[in-house]
């Protein structure tokens, strides 16, 4: 049997009518008879018969267009699905964000706007094996020196926010020390910013006093501008704050700073990848500087 056959089988099961397949499939009404009887000569059964003027199918042709149905289903899917993965392997990123989050979406929009043809897909995983891009960060992280040209480094200092109402909103500095039983407003404990801040403390000589914990960065800046405690603050990554409501105080003991890593799979690498991960470089840089 040949694909061809089962096609032509297939369009005039649907239809039982030679001379409107014929005229669907652009082909002359003889070999559209002839592939049929082709096909039954092969198979050794007669898969249509008359019926008056008309043709129906035969119970052999009943089974066998029940049998192909799905098969020619799936052949005619193949050429979009070919062309949908052959469009999205080339112009697709995948990016692992297990830090600064909101730098990064500003990355994406930027980029965006002249290459539309890009897509990402975001995942937030440690375990995670595909990833073109990973973006997470440590207390101190040192460049492996056999693929330093994989990774860029970015270091960024990390404040005290204090509501602006806070008898501390007007100092300097502060020693985190001083923050010893203070009600902590924190990231949740899954986030790697969270374990980086709570060694803060441990070095000051005291467990944080968490009072409320959430996922969302946004909810932890809100709950410190509403007087319900105080908590740390990425200086990039969380952007400018709400001048009516917070005030960052910078920490003089311990040393606050985490190390953002921006690291390029070379495995996953690509022309598309690459432009971006130069692009995201290039606006850190200028952030940071």
């Amino acid at each position: 049997m040949e694909i061809l056959q089962l096609r032509y089988f297939y369009a005039l099961a649907q239809t039982q009518h030679v001379t409107k397949t014929a005229a669907q499939l652009h082909i002359a009404q003889p070999a559209l008879t002839q592939t049929i009887h082709r096909l039954e000569k092969e198979l050794g059964v007669k898969l249509f018969k008359t019926s008056g003027r008309n043709i129906v199918l035969t119970e052999y042709g009943i089974y066998l267009q029940k049998k192909i149905g799905p098969v020619i289903k799936v052949l005619d899917e193949i050429p979009e699905e070919l062309n949908d993965l052959t469009g999205s392997k080339k112009k697709l990123i995948r990016l692992n964000v297990l830090a600064a989050s909101n730098m990064i979406t500003e990355t994406v929009i930027e980029f965006k706007k002249t290459h539309e043809d890009v897509n990402f897909i975001f995942v937030q995983n440690n375990e995670e094996k595909n990833a073109d891009m990973t973006i997470f960060t440590r207390e101190f992280f040192q460049r492996p020196k056999s693929e330093a040209e994989n990774y860029h480094v970015f270091t960024e200092e990390i404040f005290l926010a204090v509501p602006r109402k806070s008898e501390y909103a007007k100092k300097g500095s502060i020693d985190l020390s001083e923050m010893a039983g203070k009600p902590f407003i924190s990231l949740a404990g899954s986030r790697n910013l969270r374990s980086i801040c709570d060694r803060f403390c441990m070095h000051a000589g005291f467990k944080p006093n968490v009072v409320f914990e959430s996922d969302s960065p946004v909810a932890v800046q809100n709950l410190i501008g509403a007087s319900q405690g105080v908590g740390f603050w990425p200086h990039y990554s969380w952007g400018n704050r709400d001048e009516n409501h917070i005030a960052l105080i910078p920490i003089s003991q311990p040393i606050c700073r985490r190390d953002i890593v921006i690291q390029l799979h070379e495995e996953n690498d690509s022309d598309y990848v690459r432009e971006y991960f130069e692009f995201v470089t290039e606006y850190f840089a200028e952030k940071v500087r």
